[in-house]
């Protein structure tokens, strides 16, 4: 199985999908992560870089997780993770990096 093609600065994209998906607008991750709505709306849209802390928080309130792996170890999460889902979509490689939360 091939590396997928790893694109950190798209992480943004996938954090606004799994935030459109739960229904929940910039205003409420404002009130559950203190970052005002303007500069989410900023980084959802790629036109800022977020602080690690800010992009952790975003992530979590949307049921995303970020996780660090080993490169030479992509291959076999990749491979794990999909063999686990449930016949669902097969994650992208923001995903594997970022994680999808268990309780969406």
């Amino acid at each position: 199985m091939a590396v997928p093609n790893l694109l950190p600065q798209s992480w943004h994209t996938e954090v606004r999908k799994a935030r459109k998906a739960r229904r929940m607008s910039q205003r409420e991750v404002e009130e559950r992560t203190g970052i005002h709505q303007a500069q989410l709306s900023r980084i959802e849209n790629g036109v800022v870089d977020a602080r690690v802390s800010d992009a952790i928080q975003m992530a979590r309130v949307v049921g995303l997780e970020f996780v660090l792996v080993p490169r030479r170890a992509l291959p076999t999460v990749y491979r794990l993770m999909t063999e686990h889902m449930d016949d669902g979509p097969r994650p992208s490689a923001v995903e594997l990096l970022v994680g999808r939360g268990d309780d969406e």
